[in-house]
């Protein structure tokens, strides 16, 4: 499973992990009952403290986003993803991207502008 944090992102690194989790889920990238890197594993390739993954790890699990089956690791659970975590994934990232084109000194609209006219060039190139 592949996480990325990014230092220059002011949310929390835990929360960019769960994140992480949650985007893998949406998207299929894990499937149910599938394990999570090991907490040691974890703060090893992200190279931040493994309390920071245990919590992250914790409030998965308060969720109901994972379980921790004890001496085996954390698990993906079996909850079904809905549409509301998908929108969630969506305004995540859309939210980040009005961030960082403010910090850039442009406006929603032009934001949304420059995604339309990449989202139709980009189905114009597909076969």
């Amino acid at each position: 499973m592949l996480i990325r944090i990014d230092p220059s992102d002011p949310r929390p690194i835990y929360v960019q992990i769960m994140d992480e989790v949650r985007r893998a889920r949406v998207l299929r990238l894990l499937s149910p009952e599938d394990p999570l890197p090991s907490v040691r594993q974890l703060a090893g390739e992200l190279r931040v403290n493994p309390n920071t993954v245990q919590q992250a790890y914790r409030e998965l699990e308060r969720e109901g986003v994972v379980y921790v089956r004890r001496g085996q690791g954390t698990f993906l659970s079996d909850a079904s993803v809905n549409g509301t975590e998908r929108g969630a994934l969506a305004r995540g990232v859309a939210e980040r991207a009005l961030l960082e084109a403010h910090r850039n000194g442009l406006g929603a609209e032009e934001l949304i502008a420059a995604i339309r006219s990449i989202s139709t060039s980009s189905e114009r190139e597909e076969p």
